[in-house]
C-alpha cells in the first residue's frame, strides 16, 4: 500500500499524539479517519497551534528531521507587553536557553520580526486578550524543544499563543483549526523541499 501524507492543522489543548496514558485531547479526537501506521512527524506542544505533518511513511521523519538538514519553520508568537528594539535583536541573534539543566545553549541567529495585527484567526471559542502584547514573526532551522517559549522568557516576555504556519514551503493558510487536508506524495515532497535533497544526494 502506498504511503499518504496529511496536512493538519493541530488545535491548541491536543497533544501530537494518538496514544496517551493520560486524560487528554489526542490526533484521533479529529473529525478524520486515518488509515493504520498513520503518525506525526515532529511535535507541537499541546498548548502550541498549527501546521503538523501526519503520514504512514516511516522515513519521512528521518528524511526531513535529520540533524544534518536544517528545514525552515515560521510561527506567529503573541507574547505579552511591548517588545523594544533590544528585546528583537537578542531574539535575532541568539539567547541562552535551558535544555540539560544549565541554561548554557545559545539559540542560533534567527529571523525575527514584529508584526502589525492579528496574523492568525481568533481561536474558537474567543481568545480573550488582556493589557500590551505584541505579535511576533519567527523563522527558525532550529527545533529545540520548547525553544521559542523558552526563547522570549529569556527576555522576559511570555508566549500568550504559538501558531506553526509553515514547514517550508507547506502552509496552513488554507485550513482551520482541526481541519485534515491529505496530499499527494509528489507534492508533499516538493513543499518540504525534499525532492531537491534527494536530487544533491544521488549526485555525491
Amino acid at each position: 500500500m502506498s504511503p499518504r501524507y496529511f496536512a493538519v492543522y493541530k488545535p491548541y489543548q491536543m497533544v501530537s499524539q494518538f496514544v496517551s496514558p493520560y486524560v487528554q485531547r489526542l490526533l484521533g479526537d479529529l473529525v478524520y479517519t486515518f488509515p493504520e501506521g498513520t503518525h506525526a512527524v515532529g511535535r507541537l506542544d499541546n498548548l502550541s497551534e498549527g501546521l503538523l505533518i501526519l503520514t504512514t511513511d516511516k522515513s519521512l521523519t528521518q528524511r526531513l528531521l535529520h540533524p544534518s538538514r536544517g528545514h525552515l519553520r515560521r510561527y506567529a508568537v503573541l507574547v505579552r507587553g511591548n517588545v523594544s528594539p533590544e528585546s528583537l535583536r537578542q531574539l535575532q541573534e541568539g539567547v541562552f536557553i535551558d535544555l540539560n539543566g544549565k541554561g548554557d545553549y545559545r539559540t542560533k541567529p534567527c529571523e525575527v520580526c514584529i508584526l502589525e495585527g492579528s496574523p492568525i484567526p481568533e481561536r474558537e471559542p474567543p481568545y480573550i486578550q488582556y493589557g500590551p502584547h505584541t505579535w511576533l514573526a519567527f523563522e527558525l532551522l532550529e527545533g529545540k524543544n520548547k525553544q521559542i517559549r523558552k526563547m522570549c522568557r529569556a527576555v522576559r516576555h511570555e508566549v500568550q499563543r504559538l501558531v506553526r504556519t509553515h514547514i517550508e514551503d507547506l502552509t496552513i493558510e488554507q485550513l482551520r483549526s482541526g481541519q485534515v487536508l491529505e496530499i499527494e506524495k509528489e507534492e508533499m515532497e516538493r513543499l518540504l523541499k525534499l525532492k531537491s535533497v534527494q536530487t544533491q544526494e544521488s549526485h555525491r
